[in-house]
């Protein structure tokens, strides 16, 4: 295997303009009437450069087609072997009036030491090459443009996909013709896309990941490496848990490295939400309080007493989720508080915390501000004191809907209601799941439920309901939810239409009631919403 080959910041070396133009794309251009007398078909074209000098090697950067005239060829085999060292790609030899056909000797020389040689009829000038090769060159660079922008284009939509890291991943092995995977640190594969590789190459593959892993100060942030045949080539993600962008591929075109760097830069943004220095102590938070800490627990890890906003989702094509499309979700939400890993089948959960902007002038303690919710109110109402005086108060973020995904979400809550809302946030997404709607958020209690007091209600509610089990009680909250749909409600539930109907059946004699009596509904209604 070569030493791979590595570069330490995003900055590459100068190089030319725009893309090589192969040897056989010139040649094919009949007008000039060139012909390849010897060395190699196969050559790429970085310049054209015309010198008559015995010995051009300081002048030449490496890829040129030389022109020359053989003015002052003495030793062609010398001549040649400088060209050769410099990196020239071809020479053209102009016949006539120095020379009336290519020197024997030069073409001898050609052949032995590998250098394309062209013969210049004394028909064409030099300076028509050089218009030709640099036509060729702006036609390659247009295509090259036109190939990173479609690129471009299909990355960044398969970025706004709901699984946007696999689809990322698929569509630039697409885009390249290869396998692209996404690795951790210590190599173990997190996504991949793409034919995969021979063993000994996937191998090389993985070694060359560990080169660019940012696991040590001074870590490259690039690397390429060739095995049997296959280019590999690794990229370091932005972020601090050593991500790797690794690909390979069979053959390696002009705008693959552009195409790579905007993949990197997509997967970089992807996953950050998993990359946070703080991301460790807030994804416990969220934990410690889906599993039942107290809420004492809980404050001090969150940072806010809120108001925050738990979510429940699933894809809408019902597809799993990783760690990382779930945190690509949280981050379109504004949050980093993901739970994705509690088992297959399973919701995601978030947790949204206030919103960052302001959300209105606070009145000072003494003084009363209008409600919101009625612009042109300007009856006074209690004042909120949620910052200090003079300070501008966080409003609840407001969830919404994403393109792939549904989602149900809890009124925002104060911190010791989270794990309340969490139940909450689980009955809106499958209400959300039964009716096909993108996003259901839950409204907390208003009108003349809220002229009750909230004691008095949860008491009337455990008494009413007291005959009811808890999945008794799930399904008439669902069935009342839905408008007493038996289809819909055995959706949501994930049960059969008959189920649903013999526990209502069931709840309607435990309680002794009427259930197709409206006033019966909405009483309950009110009861269950207090539990």
């Amino acid at each position: 295997m070569d030493e791979p080959s590595m570069t330490s910041s995003p900055t590459a070396a100068p190089g030319p303009p725009t893309p090589p133009v192969p040897l056989a794309e010139l040649l094919a251009r009949e007008e000039l009437g060139l012909r390849r007398i010897a060395g190699p078909a196969d050559a790429d074209l970085l310049w054209v450069h015309t010198s008559e000098m015995a010995d051009p090697y300081p002048y030449l950067l490496g890829g040129e087609l030389l022109l020359s005239a053989g003015v002052l060829l003495t030793d062609p085999d010398h001549y040649v072997g400088r060209l050769v060292e410099a990196g020239a790609a071809a020479l053209g030899f102009g016949v006539r009036p120095v020379h009336e056909t290519v020197p024997a000797a030069l073409i001898e020389a050609c052949d032995r030491q590998g250098l394309p040689l062209l013969e210049v009829g004394p028909e064409t000038p030099f300076t028509t090459i050089a218009r030709a090769v640099w036509r060729l060159m702006a036609e390659a660079r247009h295509r090259e443009l036109r190939r990173v922008t479609r690129a471009q284009q299909a990355l960044a939509t398969a970025a706004a996909r709901p699984d946007p890291v696999a689809a990322v991943l698929h569509q630039l092995a697409t885009q390249l013709g290869g396998r692209a995977v996404l690795l951790t640190a210590r190599g173990q594969e997190v996504h991949a896309a793409g034919r995969r590789p021979a063993p000994e190459a996937a191998g090389a593959l993985t070694r060359l990941a560990r080169v660019v892993a940012r696991e040590r100060p001074g870590s490259p942030a690039s690397a390429t490496d060739a095995h049997g045949g296959t280019h590999l080539s690794a990229y370091a993600l932005g972020g601090g848990e050593g991500l790797v962008l690794a690909l390979a591929t069979r053959q390696r075109e002009s705008g693959d490295h552009t195409v790579a760097g905007i993949a990197v830069v997509l997967l970089s943004l992807l996953a950050a939400p998993h990359q946070g220095a703080d991301a460790a102590g807030r994804s416990a938070a969220l934990v410690r309080m889906l599993l039942g800490a107290s809420p004492a627990e809980v404050a001090p890890l969150l940072g806010s007493a809120g108001p925050w906003t738990v979510i429940h989702a699933r894809r809408t094509d019902g597809a799993p989720v990783d760690a990382l499309t779930a945190g690509a979700l949280g981050a379109s939400l504004g949050t980093a508080l993901v739970d994705a890993e509690r088992g297959p089948g399973d919701a995601v959960r978030l947790l949204l915390g206030p919103d960052p902007e302001p959300a209105r002038p606070t009145a000072r303690p003494d003084e009363t501000a209008p409600d919101p919710a009625r612009p042109g109110d300007t009856a006074a109402q209690p004042a909120r004191p949620t910052a200090r005086p003079g300070e501008t108060a966080p409003g609840p973020a407001r969830p919404t809907p994403r393109p792939g995904w549904t989602l149900g979400a809890s009124a925002p809550t104060p911190v010791t209601a989270l794990a309340a809302a969490d139940a909450v946030a689980a009955r809106a997404l499958a209400h959300a799941r039964a009716t096909r709607a993108p996003l259901t958020v839950d409204a907390p209690s208003g009108g003349l439920a809220a002229l009750v007091p909230p004691e008095q209600a949860a008491a009337h509610a455990r008494a009413l309901l007291a005959p009811l089990t808890v999945p008794l009680a799930d399904t008439l909250r669902c069935w009342l939810s839905l408008h007493g749909s038996w289809d819909r409600t055995a959706v949501a539930l994930g049960v059969h239409r008959n189920t649903v109907r013999q526990r209502i059946g069931r709840c309607g004699e435990l309680l002794a009631v009427d259930l197709d009596d409206m006033d019966v509904r909405t009483e309950l209604w009110f009861a269950l919403r207090q539990t």
